[in-house]
Order: structure tokens, then sequence, then C-alpha cells
């Protein structure tokens, strides 16, 4: 029991500093006799005085601004409780004048009457800053690198709390801290969208690095808010890393965990419910991934009607010929592709095969699926072979199709049933991808279309096909002896190594 009492206090002091590294949305201000706020660049304290480099230099500047009679003062960025009088006590927000930075850890202070020591790293961040120098970094280029690092921010500060409360001080062994992961599991879900735009922000910080003045900026900024010496790619990586941890602390926990014990059916459910969310982060990676390449397809296609494909679908389930009859015993030969939420139909032109030409679609939504012996269909009165239909729920419209041989058909069979599948699955986890992302994979497959010749384009043929496993197995098996950085690549062992995962294994030495 004391060693799951350590690991209990072990969750306190992991979250604070979870809020620490993630929640950066803030810096501390550096406030003339006015009151007014000064910015510092890495040049000006270059040009002041190079002992400012120096390890410590940061200290010695803050020091010197007190020293000459400057009030200096910094903004809180989350909750200080305390009950030594010997600490100062703030909330997130608040203003406190910096009285003395001697010591690298705790600085003496002021906030309203009192003054007392309070801890340095709890003023300090990147993203104010870079928002004031609007001549460097482009709104756009802003939401490229920081992602929703501050949803995260203000998500993590209510989990830490609600966190904290079940912890038991007196008798650590006995913590509950299983409810509360099961009450805010719905929130990890943010983690994906910042997930999915790490390589991006990694892509849009190596740019601007090559340039000089970025690299001061960023490092001036680390200097003055007393960050560890740590590059900002660094600081951004650590949200990935910590949603990767969780799972595996929470086996960790639930291994120390009796049968007995209060906690323990929560601990066992949250440690399914982490589990689950990295997976919604590793499929919501696949259909980014997935609807650029379905993008490119719909512009390939020639006299394309309706609503972009992806308003409705995000990923290519099966596609091949089918004959399609009608009433009157016609037939057309056509090439569908079954996305989910909707089948479409095309043509292959007569002499360039390679191009195709839109000829409609049917929502899947609607129909349901009825499989056909060999013989004659007593409703159409007509002589099938290898054929299906499918069948409106609120109409009497009636599709009837024919494949070339019986393991053709059996293949349909199994994919009209996958996608139905897949469209319920999509629906437990929460599966969405936002408006922006559609209309920005739609705007540049038509940029990467313009000046190509129809059909030609590179992308007649269908995207690749999605082979994803049933939802109870698309979770991330995590072993605890599993290192954490391996945590994302257990749900997609054959798939080839990304930037993403290049960059977060050159970064490890940054994990705690």
């Amino acid at each position: 029991m004391v060693a799951r009492g350590e690991i209990a206090r072990f969750w306190s002091l992991e979250s604070l500093h979870m809020v620490s590294a993630d929640g950066g949305t803030e810096s501390s201000a550096l406030v003339d006799d006015n009151g007014s706020e000064e910015d510092f660049s890495y040049e000006d304290l270059c040009q002041a005085n190079p002992r400012y480099l120096q390890p410590g230099g940061e200290q010695l500047a803050i020091n010197e601004l007190i020293g000459d009679g400057s009030v200096v003062c910094a903004e809180a960025l989350w909750d200080h409780v305390t009950m030594d009088d010997q600490e100062l006590g703030f909330k997130a927000g608040d203003v406190i004048q910096v009285l003395e930075a001697s010591n690298k850890d705790w600085w003496w202070g002021r906030n309203e009457d009192k003054e007392a020591w309070f801890p340095a790293s709890f003023v300090r961040g990147y993203i104010r800053q870079c928002r004031k120098h609007t001549g460097m970094f482009t709104v756009a280029q802003l939401a490229t690198i920081f992602g929703n690092i501050e949803d995260i921010y203000k998500f993590q500060r209510k989990f830490l709390k609600d966190l904290e409360k079940q912890y038991n001080k007196e008798e650590p062994h006995l913590s509950e801290i299983g409810s509360c992961f099961l009450q805010h599991q719905e929130g990890f879900a943010i983690y994906s969208e910042y997930c999915n735009n790490h390589p991006g922000a990694c892509l849009e910080l190596a740019q601007l690095m090559k340039q000089g003045k970025y690299r001061h900026f960023f490092e001036a900024c680390r200097l003055l808010q007393q960050m560890i010496d740590i590059a900002i790619d660094g600081f951004l990586l650590t949200p990935v890393q910590k949603i990767c941890k969780y799972p595996l602390q929470l086996a960790e926990l639930l291994k120390y965990t009796t049968q007995e014990h209060s906690d323990y059916n929560n601990i066992k459910a949250a440690y399914e419910a982490m589990k689950n969310v990295a997976c919604l982060i590793n499929e919501r990676k696949r259909k980014l991934e997935s609807i650029d390449k379905i993008a490119r397809w719909q512009v390939s296609i020639v006299g394309w009607e309706g609503l972009d494909i992806l308003d409705r679908s995000s990923e290519l389930i099966h596609s091949g010929e089918l004959t399609k009859i009608t009433k009157q015993g016609k037939s057309q030969q056509r090439t569908f592709f079954l996305f989910d939420h909707q089948l479409v139909s095309c043509k292959k032109d007569l002499l360039r095969r390679d191009m195709l030409y839109y000829k409609g679609r049917m929502d899947m939504d609607e129909m349901e699926l009825v499989d056909l012996e060999d013989g004659r269909d007593k409703d159409w009165n007509l002589s099938v072979k290898n054929a299906f239909k499918l069948v409106s729920k609120s109409s009497d419209e009636v599709h009837l199709f024919c494949a070339k041989k019986q393991e053709d058909k059996a293949r349909w069979l199994q994919a009209c049933a996958d996608e139905r599948r897949r469209v319920q699955e999509d629906r437990e986890m929460g599966m969405e991808i936002s408006e922006n992302q559609k209309k920005l994979a739609m705007l540049n497959a038509q940029k990467a279309g313009q000046g190509k010749s129809k059909g030609y384009s590179g992308c007649p043929t269908a995207p690749p096909h999605q082979g994803l496993h049933p939802l109870h197995q698309r979770h991330v098996t995590v072993p605890t002896s599993v290192p954490q950085q391996q945590v994302f690549a257990l749900a997609e062992p054959k798939r080839k190594p990304s930037l993403f995962w290049h960059t977060f294994n050159k970064l490890t030495p940054f994990r705690k």
C-alpha cells in the first residue's frame, strides 16, 4: 500500500508539471516606473550587458532593473494555494510585483498588502510575447506553431484542481483519482487537434529558425521567463509526451492497487478510457492524411456535381467495377467508390481509360443492403447472377448491382457491412474532422490540380483504402515496459516513420 501512496502523490506533482509545461500561455512582464510594459529583445540584452547571456543572466537582468528603481511585475499563470505564511498565495491572472529574484527557484514579491516567497516557475511563457511582435508573426503562423495549446492549458488547470481534491495527503494510499480521469475523459480529446497540428508546427518553426532574429527572439523569451534550457520545439512537444504517458502511469497505478481497494474499478476504467483517447488521436491522424488524398481524387473527376465528397466522408472503404441494371433490363458498366456515408458512381472514358466522369451518388445512411440468390429476381422479373440490391428505407428507390465473379460480390457485401460498422464506431468515438480542415484539403487539391488536364492529374484512381480494425481492436495496448515515445506507434506498427515521430524521438532527452 505504501507503493500506491507514493504513486498517488506523484500524480499530484506530475499534473502540476503538466500545467507548467503545457500552459506557457502567458509571460512575465517587465514594467517601468509609469506602469507601462516594455519589450526586451535578445539584441537589447546583448547591447545592454553581455553578462545577461551567461547562466543566471535572466536573474541578473531582473535584479538590476529592481536595483535601478524599476517596478518589475509578473503575471501568474495559475493559482498558488498555500497555508504557509512564508509563501505568497495568488490566483491565475494576478499581477505580482517582484521585489527580489536572486534565487532561481523562489522569488520575493508583493501581492496586494502581503510580501512573501513565490515559485518563479509560475510566471513564464512564449505566446504573449509572440503576439506583441506582429511584425514577426502573422496570426496564421501563431495558430500553426502553438495550435490549441491554450485550450489544453485551461483544461489541465481544471483537471489538476479536481485531481488534487482526490489526493489524500494524510493517507496517500487511500487516494481515489480514477473518477477524476473518467469525469474528464471527453476533455482529453482536445489533445487530438494538438497532436495532429504538431508536424506542421515543427515545419513552421524550422523555417523561422533559419533566420537569426527568430532564434534570438525565442531564446530571449526563454531567458527572461526563467525557463529551463530547452528549445521551444521541446516545450511544444510536451503535450504529446504527456498524453502518451497517461495510459502508462495508470497501468502502473493499477498494478499497485488491490482489487479490494475502493478505487480499483475506477482506475481500471480510467486506464481503458485513456487508451481510447490515444486511439482516437491515432484515428484522427489517419483521417487527416486520408482527406487530402480524397480531395485530390475528387478534383480529378470530370463533371463533379453537388457537395464535395468531404462534406460527409473522410475515408474510402472499397472500390471496383459493377454492372448496374435498370428495371427495364438495361445494363450500365460503372466504377463505384464506397466511402463512409455514400457510394459514388463514375464512368470511364471510352478512349482515355484513366479519365472518370461523375454519374451520381447514393446515401448509404438511407440504404439497406439485400443479398440476392442467383436466378430470377421476382420483383424485377430478371435473371441475375452475383447480384445484390440497395433499397431505400424511406422511399421506393431500389438499385440492382451485379459483380463479375462471386468473390467480387463477397468483397462488396463485406465492404458495405464495414461501412456501416465504421460509421457507428466513428460516432461512438466522437470522430469528426473540422470544417476548416476539410476546406483546406479541398483548396490545396484545387491548387495542385490547376493547369493539369482532367484525368492526368495523378489521381484518376481511388485514394488508398482504409484498412482499420474494429473499434474494440483499435485500442492501444500499452505494456508497462514500453517507452512512452512508442505508445502512438503501437497503433500503427507497419507505418513508415513520419517527420512527426522523427522529431519526437529526436527530442527524447527532454522526457522526464
